[in-house]
């Protein structure tokens, strides 16, 4: 159990993150704890560094005293044959998150799909799950849609530009949850399909400060559908603000990303954190003030 006089030294690996807001959300906790808590963002661009040097990197790190990693696109599957231990979840999602230091050991997690499972049931409550549209399966995409069939999705159709990764996922899926339907979908085939879903994810980078954009067209939406969005760099993607206008319901990528660290910040430091303060600190730092409904979604988070 960590104590008011322990330090905690944490890093995230990924490309274009210098940015990212994770960083502060810890800290920021962590003086509320009354603990020493450092996070550096480790950027595969600053550096220039490819993603399959995450291990190289991880080492590095072990051997410079850090706690832990977290980490992000491109590296979430590609760090798994670096690890010493793996949760059975982490290991089933085929993706990692989030790596602890112990006893010079490397341990995986996987802290996105509880964080976006806590975000789905906090900020979607009692929507239509019959048969919702993802788009994306890989790093981020795998634990999403494991997070999709928990909370009850039915039908789960996955478009992704590499048709054989989208597969070997949805086979896995199946696998695990019989009760659900989950089938590969090329892009090509995704926009009728978009037209009769229940609700469409975004789990690609699209929609990010340096990738703009939408991951299909928005035209195709309707009011009667729920959208989501994993980006959160910006908050309010093209996609969020495109579904908010047509009258969608919305979740934007700050619930995962609040959800996530929350649960990464648990395993770090066998501190419990306070979810409602740390969705709070998110709001403040893209510039919006928590209203009463915000409040009462982070409360449940």
């Amino acid at each position: 159990m960590s104590t008011r006089n322990e330090s905690f030294l944490i890093g995230l690996i990924g490309d274009g993150i210098t940015e990212s807001l994770t960083p502060p959300m810890h800290e920021r906790e962590a003086d509320h704890h009354g603990v020493r808590y450092l996070y550096r963002p480790v950027d595969l661009t600053v550096i220039n560094r490819p993603g399959s040097d995450v291990g190289e990197l991880l080492r590095a790190g072990r051997d410079l005293g850090f706690n832990g990693f977290n980490i992000t696109h491109p590296c979430k599957q590609i760090v798994l044959e670096h690890l010493d231990e793996v949760d059975p979840q982490a290991a089933a999602i085929e993706a990692v998150n989030t790596v602890l230091i112990r006893d010079d050991k490397f341990i995986g997690y996987n802290t996105d799909c509880s964080g976006f499972t806590a975000g789905f049931r906090a900020g979607l409550p009692g929507v239509n799950l019959e048969r919702v549209v993802q788009f994306g399966s890989g790093g981020a995409g795998s634990a999403v849609a494991e997070a999709l069939l928990t909370v009850g999705v039915q039908r789960l159709d996955l478009v992704d530009v590499d048709v054989a990764r989208a597969a070997q996922r949805a086979a896995a899926l199946a696998g695990r949850y019989p009760g659900a339907v989950v089938e590969t979908v090329s892009p090509e085939q995704a926009p009728e399909l978009v037209k009769g879903a229940s609700g469409v994810v975004n789990a690609t980078p699209v929609g990010m400060h340096h990738h703009p954009g939408t991951p299909f067209d928005t035209a195709l939406l309707n009011a009667q559908q729920w959208v989501a969005d994993v980006v959160y760099l910006p908050l309010a993607t093209e996609l969020v603000t495109a579904a908010k206008s047509l009258g969608c319901q919305v979740l934007d990528g700050g619930h995962m990303a609040v959800g996530q660290a929350v649960d990464a910040f648990r395993l770090f430091t066998d501190l419990e954190p306070d979810r409602q303060r740390m969705r709070d600190h998110f709001l403040s730092l893209t510039g919006q003030a928590p209203v009463a409904s915000e409040q009462q979604a982070g409360a449940a988070l």
